[in-house]
């Protein structure tokens, strides 16, 4: 008798690539088939992408997966996956498209393996559309060990939008079951910096944003940094934040894009750590974001954050259609939700 297959609309709520990425982790992690349509539909470039489609033959190769639809352009997919084969595994997205996005679609179920994974990952490591590698390392991979599975990251070559070519590896260490983690207070801040890096560019593009930090942000000039990087593809530039409470971190990042100053660069990140100061939760809005998998597959946990931005919404929504899980959502204050994972 056939599995029927879980019906997944690619178009909903945000409509991005996120349900796409979801539903294959879930896919892997559950056994369960599903058949999405209408893949990122609403996009000025509908259809499956080069860093979607590498999403999709990663879950393949990991699940043992049969597919159809994986192609360039594709806006319908069906996914029957098989056991999952923890092991060493390269993937390359081949453009500068997000690695990190290909290791969220496959992180989930080698959390939960048999066995040790490696994985050696080719494409942007620092793209605009998704998070880059330094709030992987710092702020979510930290909160993922705290639930029992060990990840370990490296950068071992950085890839800029719009060349890539930045090579990073992940070591995993799984557990048999996720276990529930808790971050309802902040705490004191522990400690505070930020970051210019800057590749292939003159440098006084991240002396003018060094001094735009300072003046803005008010932190000691010491805790302010310029890394210039040297092993890359293409030129980039990217500007950081690093909060680090009691309870974890949280990375903010801002990217420098032709055209734009390099001080409007810094306006952008300086506003996202001052709306997360403001709001008081102690999760931001993309660490709330990437906690909603392991919660769920943790069966239990809490977190306060901002308001729910709409892509966590609709990744709640996707996961409900794999898991027997429960998201109870509850407004704490003007500002602030709290979430609950039952």
């Amino acid at each position: 008798m056939k599995t029927k297959l879980i019906q997944i609309d690619g178009s909903a709520g945000e409509g991005g690539g996120q349900i796409l990425r979801t539903s294959l982790a879930l896919s892997l992690v559950t056994g369960k088939p599903f058949r999405i349509e209408r893949i990122r539909a609403g996009r000025q470039k509908p259809g499956l992408m080069r860093q979607h489609l590498t999403a999709v033959n990663a879950a393949v190769e990991i699940g043992g997966a049969a597919v159809d639809g994986a192609e360039i352009g594709s806006q319908e997919l069906i996914f029957h996956p098989g056991p999952v084969k923890p092991g060493a595994y390269r993937f390359a997205v081949g453009t500068a498209g997000s690695a990190t996005l290909v290791l969220q679609t496959v992180l989930p179920a080698l959390l939960v393996a048999d066995e040790p994974s490696v994985l050696n990952l080719e494409g942007g490591t620092h793209n605009p559309l998704a998070p880059p590698f330094d709030f992987l390392e710092r702020a979510f991979l930290p909160v993922v060990g705290r639930m029992g599975a060990q990840v370990e990251a490296d950068l071992l070559r950085p890839g800029f939008f719009p060349a890539g070519g930045g090579q990073m590896q992940v070591r995993i260490t799984p557990c048999s079951k996720l276990q529930p983690v808790e971050i309802l207070e902040r705490g004191g801040l522990v400690s505070r910096s930020a970051q210019v890096i800057i590749a292939g560019l003159p440098d006084s593009i991240a002396e003018r944003q060094r001094e735009s930090l300072k003046r803005s942000l008010g932190w000691p000039a010491e805790s302010i940094t310029i890394e210039r990087e040297s092993d890359q593809v293409g030129p980039g530039n990217v500007v950081l934040a690093e909060l680090s409470g009691a309870t974890h971190t949280e990375i903010f990042s801002a990217f420098g894009q032709r055209g734009v100053r390099s001080e409007q660069v810094v306006d952008h990140l300086v506003k996202s750590v001052r709306d997360y100061l403001t709001h008081g939760a102690p999760v931001g809005e993309y660490l709330a974001d990437q906690m909603l998998i392991p919660m769920a597959l943790a069966g239990g946990g809490s977190f306060r954050t901002g308001k729910l931005s709409r892509h966590s919404i609709t990744n709640m929504d996707v996961i409900r259609r794999f898991l027997d899980t429960e998201f109870e959502v509850t407004l704490d204050s003007p500002l602030t939700e709290q979430l609950t994972v039952r």
